[in-house]
């Protein structure tokens, strides 16, 4: 089962224009791109056949294309990340099995995320959309908590039933829980990881469906597949050590470069 990672990038962002050329500095003092960033951690992913960055700008192509990366052009009507993988799938020609969307803001991702999302979509026929989610520890909870009293987006929450298929996704702060948890304490909040594995036909559906009342009003491009009737399995990954988190505002840079500073990533 042939495996592509796209990796789709814009210049555009709203929240943060600009963001894939983002210089981040690793723990030795390294400065490399989000984008750069993002690809490596791709890299990394084994199993996989093809990487590529999906873009619509001429200045992350150059830089993806400067560090080496594949780049495939998209259109700039695309709306989101899935869309631009949509596209990417189609100009390659198809053929892949499996088309991952490792999103360009999230250079911690560590290769096992993905691995085990591509089993984990491998193993239930019955699902067309996998994604990773996280369970928080105590300093993960209150970290989203403190941006969202502050008015930030921090991470994206996701509830799944007991066959861990998706019930929702949420910018806020879900399940409702009033207990105080240790730094170090479970929490029943999950994570949830920007990383999508898809089936070709999902992918290929999905620009055509309109935008929903969820997507719109969340801005979250998953819950299109599940307001359409398509089964999201979110698929349990565990940290093993490392902290993770993606880079969604200006005040993400300085967190996550601290992150890779603990870590000893370069």
């Amino acid at each position: 089962m042939p495996v592509l990672i796209a990796i789709p990038a814009r210049y555009a962002s709203t929240r943060y224009p600009g963001k894939p050329l983002v210089a981040l500095r690793g723990a030795d003092g390294t400065i490399r791109t989000l984008i750069e960033r993002s690809w490596r951690a791709a890299m990394d992913v084994r199993g996989v056949e093809r990487v590529v960055v999906a873009t619509d700008d001429a200045r992350i192509r150059e830089a993806a294309e400067g560090f080496g990366a594949e780049v495939v052009m998209t259109s700039p009507a695309c709306q989101n990340g899935t869309e631009r993988c949509a596209q990417a799938h189609v100009a390659l020609g198809g053929g892949f099995d499996i088309v991952v969307n490792l999103q360009g803001d999230a250079p911690l991702t560590p290769p096992w995320f993905v691995e085990a999302l591509i089993e984990g979509l491998r193993a239930a026929p019955e699902a067309q959309v996998a994604t990773p989610v996280l369970r928080c520890d105590g300093a993960a909870l209150n970290g989203f908590l403190a941006d969202r009293r502050a008015g930030r987006v921090g991470g994206t929450t996701a509830v799944f039933d007991r066959a861990h298929q998706a019930m929702y996704f949420s910018k806020e702060v879900i399940p409702f829980t009033s207990k105080a948890y240790a730094a170090a304490e479970p929490t029943p909040v999950f994570h949830h990881v920007g990383v999508y594995a898809y089936r070709p036909d999902a992918l290929a559906a999905y620009p055509g469906w309109p935008v929903g009342p969820l997507e719109g009003l969340e801005g979250l491009e998953q819950l299109r597949f599940m307001e359409n009737g398509r089964r999201v399995l979110c698929v349990e990954v565990e940290a093993r050590g490392r902290q993770f988190w993606e880079l969604n505002n200006p005040e993400d840079v300085p967190r996550i470069e601290a992150m890779m500073a603990d870590m000893g990533l370069p």
